[in-house]
């Protein structure tokens, strides 16, 4: 079975930061695409980060330059740091895995969520 657990998230002063952590198992990196999708209150889920089997990090525009998305393979956990954090950031942050790799793809696999509030 496929399991993803996020951590991490919480309440942050604008410009702060937050890491987040998702601990995943019966997922092979060399097989699935990880990501970061978030979805804020009455909005649409969007993609923010993806790292494929190569560790290639891929970024929406509105984080690029301040989220960063890493995989420790070792340890079977995704991260993603979030510096200068704003307020439009405010979400439930979901960690995903799939077969492909793009912002905009339809992951198969999704964690519970972690709730993110920028204030």
């Amino acid at each position: 079975d496929v399991q993803l657990v996020e951590s991490g998230g919480g309440s942050v002063q604008t410009g702060g930061a937050l890491r987040l952590s998702c601990a995943f198992s019966g997922v092979h990196y060399r097989g699935h695409c990880m990501g970061w999708l978030r979805q804020a209150l009455g909005k649409e889920r969007e993609g923010d980060a993806v790292i494929d089997r190569f560790s290639w990090p891929a970024y929406a525009d509105s984080v690029k330059g301040r989220f960063t998305i890493a995989r420790d393979n070792a340890k079977t956990t995704l991260f993603l740091q979030m510096n200068s954090l704003k307020l439009e950031d405010s979400a439930i942050y979901y960690c995903v895995a799939g077969p492909q790799c793009f912002l905009e793809s339809k992951f198969d696999y999704w964690g519970q969520g972690t709730q993110v509030t920028v204030s």
